[in-house]
């Protein structure tokens, strides 16, 4: 394993347990003290990140994209549609789409302080036709933005909700980021960096402004500084102890745990970053 960032130490957190995790995507931390994650076909796992054990409460009956949680402790999860799950596994569909296009690939979502949470529809790949939806608290859905088409992945906001930032995996591979508008709608586009030659899926802030990239190819990290450096965080070039880094998040109760999904094996790796991640948005739905 090869880690250009020579700071930063890397070590499988969870893996090992009979059965082990099922290819996970995603990795999400929530406001009740546990993370999550999600298996290949249709497991959640609550994980306790303190004892490095995880139970499967739950089970959506399809592929696990992200997941976000409410102040109630329920789960929105990228399966097909976006489902909701209960405390104790319950399962329902919050949001199947709109009248104008069915949610059959939703990936990753987000909060908003509002409750509105914003979902990247890849739509197929290579085939350019992927928008963000927004989901009105209820569940009411709509197609927020048509103008990131090329498979949109990972999704973030900042810290002050202005933009929406999104991992655009393909045509080409880039972070993009969208203003919000004060009436709430979709505004200009920007583009903050080119990544030629990945396939960027996974985003999250730290508290200083870094914005952390996760890439399904390579196995590879970034980091990219609010004055634009970019830096590579870390790489594995065996794919072991990092293997397809999906989805990355801050855990912890200080949000000073920085772990990555592997969805090509069957384990969260943990990086020592000494960094705090930025506070997400638990609504009171």
């Amino acid at each position: 394993m090869a880690l250009l960032d020579t700071e930063t130490q890397v070590s499988v957190l969870i893996g090992g347990f009979t059965g082990g995790l099922d290819h996970p995507e995603c990795i999400s931390w929530g406001c009740d003290g546990f993370a999550y994650a999600g298996g290949e076909l249709g497991q959640i796992y609550r994980i306790d990140v303190d004892q490095k054990e995880f139970e499967e409460f739950a089970n959506t009956g399809g592929f696990v994209g992200g997941i976000a949680q409410d102040a109630k402790h329920r789960l929105y999860v990228c399966s097909g549609g976006v489902k909701r799950i209960e405390p104790d596994g319950t399962v329902s569909v919050y949001c199947d789409g709109s009248d104008e296009q069915s949610f059959e690939a939703a990936n990753y979502p987000v909060f908003d302080r509002h409750g509105n949470l914003y979902v990247s529809h890849s739509g197929g790949w290579k085939e350019d036709n992927g928008c963000i939806f927004r989901v009105a608290p209820g569940g009411k859905g709509e197609v927020w933005s048509r103008s990131l088409a090329q498979f949109p992945n990972g999704v973030a906001l900042d810290a002050a909700g202005a933009y929406l930032y999104v991992a655009m995996s393909l045509n080409p591979p880039r972070v993009d980021r969208v203003e919000i508008k004060a009436d709430g709608s979709a505004g200009a586009v920007e583009t903050l960096v080119h990544l030629p030659e990945t396939v960027p899926d996974g985003l999250a802030f730290d508290t200083e402004g870094n914005l952390y990239i996760s890439c399904y190819r390579p196995d590879r990290i970034y980091r990219l500084t609010p004055d634009g450096q970019l830096d590579v965080l870390a790489e594995d070039y065996e794919g072991t102890a990092i293997a397809a880094p999906t989805n990355i998040a801050f855990c912890g109760q200080n949000l000073d745990l920085f772990l990555s999904a592997n969805l090509g094996r069957w384990h969260i790796t943990h990086y020592d970053l000494g960094k705090t991640g930025m506070p997400l948005n638990y609504p009171d739905i």
